[in-house]
């Protein structure tokens, strides 16, 4: 049994796999017990599983604990709290950007990444950016998701 040593939402935690092949997802979820990101496909192809590692959103299902070993891992709910959530999220909320919210965790890390290298981004060059990477929401909210980061881009998260 390894153990791979990491900040996962602001604390250390020693993760522990038999595989350094084991997916990050697993872990996060087994043995941090994280609720942001969720297997969706398993292939890296629809976003659920989206999480920042050192600032840049990777797919937890396919990236191997080995490879971010030592990483600063953020999930989807170490953004903030829920009494205080971060700007991005607040815009998801007050657009009523999602429903099942199964998917969230792609759209909201993808898109904070790009407006934040790329402030007062447009409409269309965050809709540009968000199709370089598959995002699959079942829901339909698509709309919403792009309107709730227009807001952020121009930092009306109210």
């Amino acid at each position: 049994m390894a153990v791979y040593k990491m900040t996962v939402n602001g604390v250390s935690v020693n993760l522990t796999a038999d595989d350094p092949n084991t997916p990050l997802l697993y872990l996060l979820q087994e043995q941090v017990q994280t609720s942001g990101p969720k297997f969706g496909c398993g292939l890296g192809q629809c976003g659920a599983c989206t999480v920042l590692a050192n600032g840049q959103p990777i797919r937890s299902c396919i990236t191997n604990v080995v490879d971010v070993a030592g990483a600063t891992i953020t999930t989807l709910e170490g953004l903030a709290t829920p009494a205080g959530p971060h700007p991005v999220q607040q815009a998801f909320i007050s657009q009523q950007a999602m429903q099942c919210g199964y998917c969230v965790s792609g759209p909201i890390l993808y898109g904070k990444t790009f407006i934040d290298a790329n402030p007062g981004a447009t409409r269309e060059q965050i809709l540009n950016a968000l199709g370089k990477t598959p995002l699959l929401c079942r829901c339909h909210a698509h709309n919403r998701m792009l309107d709730a980061l227009v807001l952020y881009s121009q930092g009306k998260t109210q």
